[in-house]
C-alpha cells in the first residue's frame, strides 16, 4: 500500500519510519528540494496548491494525510475526489481558526479559557475590560511554537502587542493559572475503533516544547478521554489526534487540538507497545489498532537549534537520539531523544542530564 502525505518534514519522515516495517510505501508532496523525509519515499517538490502535482498524489497513493495544520482545505476537498484523505478535512477547517476552534469546544461542552475576536486596536482595548489582565494575543491562523502570540501584562502593552501581530485578526485569551500543562493523544480508525495514550506531561519554553513525559495512572486521564472522545466523535476523526490541556487543580481547560500525530507524542516511539505514528497509519488505513501500554516510564527531550554530540547523547544508557537530517538553524527543532526505563530513580536521573545538555546546546 503506498501512502501519500502533505508534507516532508520531520513528523512525515517518523510515519514513513512506522511505516516501512508494515510494508509500507511513501510519496510525499513538499516545496522544499532538501526535505528531511524525501529521502524515505518518493519526493514531489512543488506548491501544495499545484493541481498536477496534487492530481499525481492522488493517482500514485491508496491513502492520503498530512502533517501540519495550514494545509488548505481546498486541497483536501480536491484530493478527496478520488483518494480518501485522513483526517477529515472539517478537523483541519476547524484546527486552522483560533475562533473557530474554541468556540467548537465550548459547543461541546469542553472549557476553555475566556477569550474575544479582535480585529483592530480600539477592539482589543475592549476586549480587555472583560478578558482582564494577564492576557495572550494570538493569531487566529498559522500560529505554531510560540510565532504571533504576544504576552499582555497591562493596558500599556496592547498598542505594541497590536503592531507586532501586523494588524491580524487575532483572539484575546484569558491566562490560566495552571498547575500542569498535559495533552492526550488518541487513534481512532475508519470503524470508530478507538485507543487512547497516557496523558503527557509537558514544559514549554519562549513557546515550542521542550520535555515532554508520560504520567501513570493520572487521575485526569479519565476526564481528558471523555474531552478528546466527543471531539473525535463530532468531527468522525479517522487518524491520530492531540488535545493540549491545562490542568487546574482536578479541573482540565482546553487549549487547542491538533489533528495530526503531536510533538508530546515522540516519546510513544520507544516507550509505548504500539507509536503513535504506527497507529496513525493503522488508522487510516482502516486496521485494527495496537496497544498503546506504556512500557515502564518514558520521555521526549527536544534539541533546538543545535543538538548535542551524538556520541554524548548514546552515552546515556537507555537513551535513544531521533535526528531529523535537517540544517541547523534558529529555534528550529532537529532532533530529540527519548527515555525508557523500569526504574523511576534512574529516569530521573536522565531526564536531568538531558535537560542539561538541551540547555547547553539551545540557541533558541
Amino acid at each position: 500500500m503506498v501512502i501519500g502525505i502533505l508534507g516532508a518534514g520531520q513528523l512525515a519522515r517518523m510515519l514513513a519510519l512506522a511505516g516501512k516495517p508494515l510494508g509500507l510505501k511513501f510519496i510525499f508532496l513538499d516545496p522544499t528540494p532538501i526535505a528531511c523525509a524525501a529521502d524515505i519515499g518518493k519526493h514531489l517538490i512543488g506548491e501544495y496548491t499545484d493541481k498536477t502535482l496534487l492530481t499525481q498524489l492522488a493517482e500514485e497513493s491508496d491513502v492520503i494525510t498530512y502533517e501540519f495544520e495550514n494545509v488548505p482545505v481546498e486541497i483536501i476537498d480536491f484530493l478527496n475526489r478520488s483518494t480518501p484523505v485522513y483526517p477529515p478535512g472539517r478537523a483541519l477547517l476547524i484546527g486552522q481558526d483560533r475562533i473557530t476552534e474554541k468556540t467548537f469546544l465550548q459547543d461541546l461542552g469542553i472549557a476553555t479559557a475566556p477569550f474575544a475576536a479582535v480585529s483592530s486596536l480600539d477592539e482589543l482595548q475592549l476586549a480587555m475590560v472583560e478578558i482582564g489582565y494577564p492576557a495572550i494575543l494570538k493569531t487566529r491562523r498559522f500560529g505554531y511554537d510560540g510565532k504571533g502570540q504576544v504576552v499582555l501584562k497591562n493596558a500599556q502593552d496592547l498598542a505594541e502587542a497590536w503592531q507586532a501581530v501586523n494588524n491580524a485578526s487575532c483572539v484575546v485569551e484569558g491566562f490560566v493559572p495552571f498547575d500542569r500543562e498535559i495533552s492526550i493523544i488518541a487513534s481512532r480508525n475508519i470503524a470508530g475503533e478507538t485507543v487512547y495514550y497516557p496523558l503527557s506531561e509537558n514544559e514549554h519554553h519562549k513557546g515550542i516544547l521542550r520535555l515532554a513525559k508520560n504520567t501513570r495512572n493520572d487521575p485526569l486521564q479519565g476526564q481528558a478521554e471523555n474531552y478528546i472522545t466527543a471531539i473525535l466523535n463530532a468531527l468522525d476523526y479517522v487518524g491520530t489526534i492531540a488535545l493540549e490541556l491545562f490542568a487546574v487543580g482536578d479541573q482540565l481547560i482546553a487549549n487547542e487540538f491538533a489533528p495530526r500525530v503531536h510533538n508530546s507524542g515522540h516519546w510513544t516511539i520507544e516507550g509505548s507497545e504500539t507509536c503513535q505514528f504506527e497507529n496513525h497509519l493503522r488508522a487510516i488505513m482502516g486496521m485494527p489498532l495496537g496497544s498503546t501500554h506504556s512500557l515502564g516510564y518514558a520521555a521526549m527531550q527536544n534539541f533546538i537549534g543545535n543538538v548535542p554530540k551524538s556520541k554524548t547523547l548514546l552515552s546515556l544508557e537507555q537513551v535513544h537520539l531521533h535526528l531529523y537530517d535537517k540544517a541547523a538553524r534558529k529555534g528550529r527543532k532537529l532532533a530529540h531523544a527519548t527515555v525508557r526505563t523500569d526504574s523511576l530513580e534512574t529516569f530521573t536521573d536522565l531526564i536531568n542530564s538531558l535537560t542539561e545538555l538541551a540547555i547547553q546546546s539551545d540557541d533558541s
